[in-house]
């Protein structure tokens, strides 16, 4: 059974939820990528057209163009870590919502990949993380939360995220579990 690890928007726009879980999202990539398994990357973005009234997009019509990722920015590039591990053999999702498969390929690339569990971590728990583990659930996917691989805004936000995530949709792991039980 192929794991596939998913980083969701590591990106300098979120740098400052991920201080603390950058290192374990690191430390996931090099285990994964030792063991030859699937590591992809999303990165969360908007365009000019959907920064531009009227807002179409429901994320820039609930927090504002200001408080949008604006793609091309600097605040929309991946965290210079990440974006130095990032490789040809599976390209950046690009997103423009808190589901990471909702209008991108990312379906077809776990598929064609032979995935059946993912594991996944990044940034923001309770939103991007959450709606796109919720979503690999939904497709029929193995699906666990690596919390200590994730960051949102404050310690209440990713511990409710987890909690609800894993009442009804997988379990929360920590890095260790994973580095312990997934293998090539």
């Amino acid at each position: 059974m192929a794991t596939a690890l998913l980083v969701i928007d590591m990106q300098n726009f979120f740098a400052p939820m991920v201080t603390s879980s950058l290192p374990n999202v690191l430390q996931l990539i090099a285990h994964f990528r030792s063991h030859n398994l699937p590591v992809i990357f999303t990165q969360h973005g908007h365009s000019d057209e959907e920064l531009t009234p009227p807002f179409r997009n429901m994320l820039v019509k609930k927090w504002g163009p200001d408080n949008s990722v604006r793609i091309g920015t600097k605040d929309w590039e991946l965290i210079p870590s990440i974006r130095d591990l990032v490789r040809d053999d599976f390209p950046v999702v690009p997103k423009n919502t808190y589901d990471g498969f909702l209008g991108t390929p990312l379906s077809e690339l776990l598929v064609k990949a032979g995935v059946e569990k993912i594991a996944v971590c990044g940034v923001m728990t309770d939103c991007c993380c959450d709606t796109t583990a919720r979503a690999a659930f939904n497709r029929g996917f193995d699906t666990c939360l690596v919390g200590d691989a994730c960051g949102t805004t404050n310690a209440v936000q990713h511990e409710r995220g987890l909690a609800v995530f894993e009442y009804a949709y997988g379990d929360i792991v920590s890095t260790d579990d994973v580095l312990k039980s997934v293998q090539g």
